[in-house]
C-alpha cells in the first residue's frame, strides 16, 4: 500500500503535471514546426535553390551498382555497400531551419514578455512624492517634543 501511496505523490507533484503538459504541447508544436518548415519554408527555398532533397545521394563503396539508381533500388543489389550520406544531409538542412524557425519564435516571445513587463512596471516617483517622503523622513528622524 506504501508503493502505490508514494508514487500517487510523485505522479501528482506540480512539476509532474507540468512535464505531462509539456510533452503534449510540445508534440503539438512540433508538428506546427514541422508543417512551417516543409509546407512555408522548404517551397521557398526550392523556388530559390531547387528541390533540396538529398535523399539519393550515395556512394557505392563495395560491390556493382549498374548506373545510379535510386537509394532504394541501390541497396537491393547483392554484395553493394551504400555509403548514403544523403540522406543526413536533408536531415541537418531540416534541422537547422527548424532550429532557425524556434530561435526566432523564442526571440519574438522574449521581447514581447521585456515589453509587458516594461509597461507592468511601477512608475519613478514624481519629484513632489520625492519631496514628500523627504519630509515625512525628516519627521520621522526628529525626536517628538
Amino acid at each position: 500500500m506504501g508503493f502505490v501511496k508514494e508514487f500517487r505523490e510523485f505522479a501528482l507533484k506540480g512539476n509532474v503535471m507540468d512535464l505531462a503538459v509539456g510533452v503534449i504541447i510540445g508534440g503539438a508544436f512540433g508538428k506546427i514546426i514541422d508543417s512551417v518548415v516543409n509546407d512555408l519554408i522548404m517551397p521557398l527555398v526550392s523556388a530559390i535553390i531547387g528541390t533540396p532533397d538529398f535523399s539519393n545521394l550515395y556512394i557505392v563503396l563495395k560491390g556493382n551498382v549498374p548506373g545510379h539508381p535510386a537509394l532504394v533500388d541501390a541497396r537491393k543489389v547483392d554484395g553493394a555497400v551504400i555509403f548514403a550520406y544523403g540522406n543526413f544531409i536533408t536531415v541537418a538542412i531540416n534541422f537547422l531551419l527548424l532550429a532557425l524557425i524556434i530561435f526566432l519564435m523564442i526571440k519574438a516571445m522574449n521581447s514581447l514578455k521585456r515589453k509587458h513587463e516594461a509597461a507592468a512596471a511601477p512608475a519613478p516617483p514624481s519629484s513632489t512624492d520625492k519631496l514628500l517622503m523627504e519630509i515625512r523622513d525628516e519627521l520621522k528622524s526628529k525626536p517628538s517634543a
